[in-house]
């Protein structure tokens, strides 16, 4: 049986973030991944945005960590000349929605000065219309630091972070069963050698699959285990060039529309609830977005869209206050230590370098 320090499950962008911030620590680690590749699912399935923060209750991780991890991300990116765009955000009130939607807005900015981001600005409609000439609406909210990033070329340079203090990647090892004995955690990886690996320190950063392994490890409670749930969003493409150089998101609940680098114009996600991990595109979910957009942009025309991609976001609860924020459990066994991340969805990328600092705090 091999035998190293700390353990971390899970290759997408937060669990190689908690192994980076391990192996500058001096730790001796490794990174196991179920897939033949990192970051194949939630880090290279989503809009690629980083969020500024604005709209996550008081008090909360997200609310906190994203904000953190934006600082601690833009510096990061800037030091590794990784790809990404500081484009800014507009966060929009309809058009008909009068003095509430305004009265949204200023509860967000009054909201976000507790938070201790004073960059925020109330525009109105005229503003918006200057920016950017097709987008309606009674005002907006404009959020300079939001941005997108290259998340592949991020994920690689953590690995050369991790490679570079002596941690390793462990591609296509998959954890089947473990067992807590004496002050160890003992994995059985379903790979061709079937190897087994054990540890004193078990990070699960297993995204989507976190629930399982925390349930597949023997010796530990299962009671506070949360069940895995599965929020699978449908991404929807502008075929033709886009009309936007901002980042656009109606407000509270309307479709949120992102650009990627290469300057696509893309909407969503949208929302429904699965029971397996499912990537197939339903093209009928594409039809409701059109009249969504026209909401703050008129002008998409019919034909307009066309079908993307499929992200799915690890959930803990059913969307109730309490059960929406990012959960951080730690558990000692007989000397052994196993820190759970649970309901680990957006903003992950922005919050994955505080995320790790965070996880660090709890050794």
């Amino acid at each position: 049986m091999y035998e190293t320090e700390c353990i971390v499950v899970g290759a997408g962008v937060v669990g190689l973030a908690v192994a980076r911030e391990l192996a500058l620590a001096g730790r001796e680690v490794i990174v196991l991944e179920a897939e033949k590749h990192k970051g194949l699912h939630a880090s290279s399935r989503n809009t690629t945005v980083i969020h500024a923060g604005i709209n996550y209750p008081a008090g909360s991780l997200k609310g906190r960590l994203c904000i953190e991890g934006k600082k601690r991300l833009y510096t990061y990116i800037a030091e590794h000349n990784i790809p990404h765009k500081q484009i800014g955000k507009l966060i929009t009130s309809a058009v008909h929605s009068d003095d509430a939607g305004i009265d949204l807005l200023r509860k967000l900015q009054a909201k976000a000065r507790t938070l201790g981001m004073e960059d925020l600005h109330l525009l109105s409609a005229k503003e918006v219309h200057h920016m950017e000439p097709e987008v309606l609406c009674s005002g907006a909210l404009w959020s300079p630091t939001s941005g997108i990033i290259d998340v592949h070329a991020y994920m690689d340079a953590l690995v050369g972070d991790i490679e570079d203090h002596r941690g390793s990647l462990a591609l296509a090892s998959p954890v089947r069963a473990g067992q807590v004995k004496n002050g160890r955690i003992n994995l059985q990886i379903d790979d061709s050698a079937q190897t087994e690996i054990s540890c004193r320190t078990l990070i699960n950063a297993a995204g989507l699959n976190a629930p399982l392994v925390a349930r597949a490890i023997l010796g530990r409670s299962h009671e506070d285990i949360p069940p895995r749930l599965l929020a699978k969003g449908t991404y929807c493409v502008l075929k033709r060039p886009s009309p936007f150089n901002h980042l656009v998101y109606p407000a509270p609940h309307g479709v949120h529309a992102s650009l990627d680098l290469g300057g696509q114009l893309r909407f969503g996600p949208d929302s429904e609830w699965i029971d397996e991990i499912d990537y197939q595109v339903d093209e009928r979910r594409i039809k409701p977005f059109y009249e969504k957009i026209r909401h703050f942009w008129p002008g998409l025309r019919d034909g307009d869209l066309a079908p993307g991609w499929v992200g799915i976001r690890a959930k803990i609860g059913t969307g109730k206050t309490n059960d929406t924020d990012f959960r951080i459990d730690r558990t000692e066994l007989d000397g052994a230590l196993i820190i759970d991340l649970f309901g680990i969805d957006s903003p992950g990328l922005t919050a994955s370098l505080a995320l790790a600092a965070e996880v660090k705090g709890f050794l």
